[in-house]
């Protein structure tokens, strides 16, 4: 039996910013900056960029996206965001969900999974 190796990008001790197995990318991006949906939106996607680069990945290659917010009132103010971010045609399968936040300052956290090169 062939054990696939498991790629774990900047490990501490209660997560990785992105974890990477069998040609996959997992990690969860929460808003370094932003005080609104639409800051707050715009700071993760730019994290996430950054950490699909470090995976070998980029926004085109995501599969699928769930998607946290704190108000589901801000629902609209992101999909806008979300639709200018992403590349024509490459939506990925998504679920948006309402939830409380880790923080009190977050409006939106998103789990992300893509494939990578």
């Amino acid at each position: 039996m062939t054990v696939s190796p498991i790629q774990r990008i900047n490990p501490a001790a209660q997560w990785s910013d992105a974890v990477v197995h069998n040609g996959t990318a997992y990690f969860v991006e929460v808003p370094e900056s932003g005080t609104d949906i639409t800051s707050q939106s715009q700071a993760v996607f730019a994290q996430a960029e950054r950490t699909l680069a470090l995976a070998g990945s980029d926004k085109s290659r995501l599969l699928i996206a769930t998607i946290y917010l704190k108000h589901m009132a801000d629902r609209a103010a992101f999909n806008a965001a979300w639709q200018a971010w992403l590349p024509e045609g490459c939506a990925p399968a998504r679920v948006c969900v309402s939830a409380e936040m880790a923080s009190p300052d977050y409006l939106l956290e998103i789990a992300f999974t893509a494939a990578t090169a």
